[in-house]
């Protein structure tokens, strides 16, 4: 139980409190503070970074360093897409889905139908770790992408796409679609949507449609008797100052069909996150992209990072890597 411990108590008409002595709070190291269960006014004083701070109600703030709003996109890497069994009654695979979309910039929303996320209260002189995910493999063994990381932000990479050897689609940022008779998988709360189900005709000779992979924007659509599923679509976003489409579902492969399309922004470029497309392409890296005052800049460890400029703001894009970003007053 808690004691407090005083030798004298006067009152005083100014409605301040008075003490004599130094106030000594309570202290913690970064992980201990991080631990507490706290309520907004919560003060301490950390050891780690030797100041006080502050909970806000929702994250610790130093007293002791310059402080800036930092908006942020995080994507992480999209799934593999599945391919088709060449032989016996070649089933077609389905498309990969995206990477886990996250955003605070402006009124933009996250995957999955998301709110626009808070930005972050930082310090200058802190180092923050990043990581970028990388985009998962395709094939009768394929992989789901790969998470990415912005301090305290996680973006989870997208499910891959299951096979026509029956090796099934899997959860993510957004799901990967199934092959012939597989469901597609469900996507991350706010960050994206379901794949595609697969179909079949019931007939060796019919047709055997994989699914589209999910996207940020939209699920993946069912595959069909004519066709394979689309994937589902992608979402546009500013932050850097251009808008920009990212984190599309991959289309599912028709097989005995004709193959679906892409969701809407689909690029298979890198950095977006796109899911793989169909009969077993890879999925594409994701991106953590910062936004930030003008008057602060930005130094790395371990990471591959450019930076522009967009009126009052700074733009760092962080394409590769695992480490840690530090900001400059």
């Amino acid at each position: 139980m808690s004691e407090l411990k005083t030798n004298k108590i006067q009152t005083n008409d100014t409605n301040n409190v008075a003490i004599d002595n130094s106030l000594n709070l309570k202290s913690y190291d970064t992980t201990g503070m991080n631990a507490l269960t706290s309520a907004a006014g919560d003060m301490i004083y950390n050891t780690t970074e030797g100041s006080p701070h502050y909970y806000d109600g929702t994250q610790w703030v130093s007293l002791g360093a310059a402080s800036l709003e930092v908006s942020y996109l995080v994507l992480a890497g999209g799934g593999g897409a599945g391919v088709r069994n060449a032989s016996g009654n070649n089933r077609g695979g389905g498309g990969g889905g995206a990477g886990g979309y996250r955003t605070s910039y402006a009124s933009e929303t996250s995957g999955g139908g998301g709110s626009t996320e808070s930005v972050l209260t930082l310090e200058a002189g802190t180092s923050y770790t990043v990581s970028i995910g990388g985009g998962g493999s395709g094939g009768n063994s394929g992989t789901a992408g790969s998470n990415s990381t912005f301090d305290q932000i996680t973006s989870t990479g997208g499910g891959k796409g299951g096979s026509g050897d029956g090796s099934g689609p899997g959860t993510g940022g957004s799901g990967g679609g199934g092959s012939h008779s597989q469901s597609g998988q469900a996507g991350t709360t706010n960050q994206g949507y379901s794949g595609g189900s697969g179909y079949d005709s019931g007939v060796a000779s019919g047709s055997f449609a994989g699914g589209g992979g999910g996207g940020a924007g939209s699920a993946g659509t069912n595959g069909s008797s004519s066709r394979g599923g689309n994937g589902g679509n992608g979402l546009q976003s500013s932050i850097t100052g251009t808008a920009v489409y990212r984190a599309a579902g991959g289309k599912g492969n028709g097989s005995n069909a004709s193959d679906g399309s892409n969701g809407t922004g689909w690029s298979g470029a890198n950095n977006r996150g796109d899911g793989g497309t169909t009969n077993g392409g890879a999925g594409d890296s994701g991106v953590v992209i910062i936004r930030y005052p003008n008057d602060y800049s930005v130094t790395d460890i371990g990471l591959t990072h450019s930076t522009s400029t967009d009126g009052d703001f700074k733009v760092t894009t962080i394409t590769a890597g695992t480490g840690t970003i530090v900001f400059n007053s």
